[in-house]
């Protein structure tokens, strides 16, 4: 009987051994590799959706989804939403405190930070989510749904990123979004503790004229500050550690609008939250400018031939930034090409830039050295804007080269 009761224990545990091994291990989700997956899987529903609605219904969608993308992205969402209840609540009691030492504003005397978790998973849950669906919706709908119809809607048709940079510009982007997610939560817990900053509330607490005027204000220093802070990242030692990173992307997504190395981007946003340490600024004007700032760097760097509205003369089409990631060194700007022509940084026609022409310089395509950097830059040879430029140098290039390997071979 023993001997019996000892042959099942020893059948039951191989049994038990056995459907450990043949039982699936549960599989985790990966947001890097299934949140891209899922939009995927679920491609043929859309498409038959999208299929059956009218094409100005879901031209609207899409804008609407790139406008909700750019205004979530960040994390500024939550400070909006804390400003505007201290506005509604009745805060709005003057907050400024302009004669306040800059440097006191973070000093563990003053500092308040309560509910800062809250703020913190609200930021980043929203930001991710934006980051993941929204994006993987707008890279469905056009770089999916529509790459037959590339020559439409693309800037550069016949030129994609690999798989392997679409999932590096991911994980750098989701690296990056962390970061400012986490900057922007600490800035809306500090807002809403009632740290000292210059943020006010009453629209005409420091008159109507100074309100309407802040919005151009604001908005010229945001800018030309960027400008300033891009073509600084564009000098050789900056550029070849930090900067390179973003123009792995040549051909830029939506993805790539946080695709940029943290200490740059941490850089950028610090430098446009100043004017609420330094001089009077209504909440309203400052994040409307920021969401504006945010809805045109995903336009811009989308690869989609987005063209500026009627009522934006200041603003460039989305053609000009993706040149900058096609041509490196040029075309800085990024709301306004103005800067770039007061600086004598605009691209410049008939010319070889390459990643090694540093400060928007480069030689004449008819040049010997343009010929020589067209021969060692196959990309381009390839360019549809050199090709509609300059198509007669580009094919006696392209001839040049190819009776180069051709006589490398024969000497082989």
């Amino acid at each position: 009987m023993a001997a019996e009761v000892k042959q099942r224990v020893v059948k039951d545990k191989k049994e038990e051994k056995t459907d450990a091994v043949n039982t699936p291990k549960p599989k985790y989700w990966e947001p890097l590799t299934d949140g891209v997956k899922w939009i995927e899987k679920y491609a043929g529903n859309l498409e038959n959706f999208f299929e059956r609605v009218p094409e100005f219904i879901t031209t609207f969608i899409a804008t609407l989804a790139v406008f909700t993308f750019g205004a979530t992205l960040r994390g500024e969402w939550v400070v909006i939403l804390v400003t505007a209840l201290k506005q509604l609540s009745g805060h709005t009691q003057n907050n400024t405190n302009t004669s306040t030492n800059v440097m006191d504003l973070f000093s563990s005397r003053n500092l308040r930070m309560e509910h800062f978790t809250h703020f913190f998973i609200g930021a980043h849950a929203v930001s991710l989510s934006m980051y993941f669906f929204i994006g993987g919706f707008l890279h469905w709908y056009f770089y999916m749904n529509r790459r037959h119809l590339a020559k439409e809607w693309k800037i550069q048709p016949d030129k994609w990123l690999s798989p392997e940079l679409e999932r590096h510009e991911l994980m750098v982007g989701t690296m990056s979004l962390l970061l400012v997610g986490t900057f922007s939560s600490f800035l809306a817990c500090y807002i809403y503790n009632g740290n000292p900053s210059t943020v006010y509330y009453q629209f005409d607490e420091y008159g109507w004229l100074w309100f309407f005027l802040q919005f151009p204000v604001i908005f010229l220093y945001s800018d030309y500050t960027t400008y300033i802070l891009h073509r600084l990242y564009h000098t050789p030692w900056l550029y070849k550690h930090f900067h390179k990173l973003h123009h792995k992307y040549k051909q830029p997504t939506a993805f790539s609008v946080t695709a940029i190395h943290p200490v740059e981007i941490l850089h950028i946003q610090l430098t446009m939250c100043l004017p609420l340490f330094f001089f009077p600024v209504h909440w309203l004007s400052f994040y409307f400018v920021a969401i504006y700032n945010y809805y045109h760097g995903i336009i811009d760097h989308s690869g989609i031939n987005f063209k500026a509205q009627w009522w934006q003369p200041w603003q460039p089409d989305a053609e000009f930034h993706d040149q900058h990631h096609e041509f490196f060194h040029c075309n800085f700007g990024f709301n306004m090409s103005l800067w770039d022509k007061l600086h004598g940084t605009m691209r410049k026609q008939y010319r070889a830039y390459t990643e090694d022409t540093y400060h928007g310089e480069a030689p004449t395509l008819d040049s010997p050295e343009g010929k020589a950097l067209l021969a060692q830059n196959p990309d381009l040879i390839e360019s549809k804007v050199l090709q509609e430029e300059i198509p007669e140098i580009l094919e006696a290039v392209k001839s040049d080269t190819s009776k180069t390997d051709l006589n490398t071979k024969k000497d082989k």
